[in-house]
């Protein structure tokens, strides 16, 4: 027999809230499919809980990180 399991999802609002950035950035970032595993139903986004944020391409991390990629 199968097992069924759900995830957890979160809103943007919750997302938000939790990254420390704004519901608009959050999602932009879904829209732009920075956010991994996310759904959209509608007008509303639903992200996985165990989603990490994504890192803000204009920061130094994302720039350093870019460069890893490159080489």
């Amino acid at each position: 027999m199968f097992e069924v399991q759900f995830m957890d999802y979160m809103t943007t609002i919750e997302a938000a809230k939790l990254w420390g950035i704004t519901v608009r950035q959050v999602q932009s970032q879904c829209d732009n499919g920075k956010v991994e595993g996310v759904i959209r139903i509608g007008r509303m986004w639903l992200i996985p809980k165990t989603t990490p944020k994504p890192i803000d391409g204009r920061t130094k991390a994302a720039k350093q990180e870019k460069l890893n990629k490159q080489n």
